[in-house]
């Protein structure tokens, strides 16, 4: 069993600590088991794609879906109805049932989804609002040795104070 000491990212951050807590919560809920595995791609800066091998499963057997920042990916397949037992001298595919969970980032919404070939493919995309984006501040072009006093006031070099 793995601990970790936080204290020192406590004592020097302020504000952090939802941050903290969820990425604890995160790695004390890892799934083990690595089924069904899959890959995270990052296209260009603001667009990602979660791929997982779902191989046997249908678009009605898997459900996916979005609560706040987690997106949580659950396969169910269905037992077949012919009535008889299979006996398998080899089962090498998995079609257990499955949930797969994913935190997301602020901002990071879900785009679409599509199986093709065994292959659920979910794309993501960052929307960050424009109040969130850098923007230009311009410099002032006052006379040199302008300064600004009060709402729209100035004062120069010459006047008195």
């Amino acid at each position: 069993m793995r601990t970790y000491d936080m204290t020192p990212l406590y004592r020097s951050t302020v504000g952090f600590d939802r941050l903290f807590n969820e990425l604890f919560d995160t790695v004390n809920k890892l799934d083990g088991s690595g089924y069904p595995p899959y890959n995270i791609e990052l296209a260009d800066d603001n667009h990602y794609r979660i791929t997982l091998a779902v191989a046997g499963f249908g678009e009605d057997d898997l459900d996916i879906e979005v609560t706040e920042q987690t997106l949580a990916i659950t396969g169910k397949r269905a037992e077949p109805d012919d009535g008889e037992q299979r006996q398998f001298l080899h089962q090498g595919i998995a079609g257990r049932s499955f949930e797969r969970r994913f935190q997301l980032a602020e901002h990071v919404r879900v785009t679409g989804a599509s199986l093709q070939n065994g292959l659920l493919n979910i794309d993501l995309e960052r929307e960050i609002p424009e109040a969130k984006k850098p923007r230009k501040i311009e410099i002032s072009k006052n006379a040199r040795g302008t300064v600004l006093r009060g709402p729209g006031k100035l004062l120069g070099k010459t006047d008195a104070a």
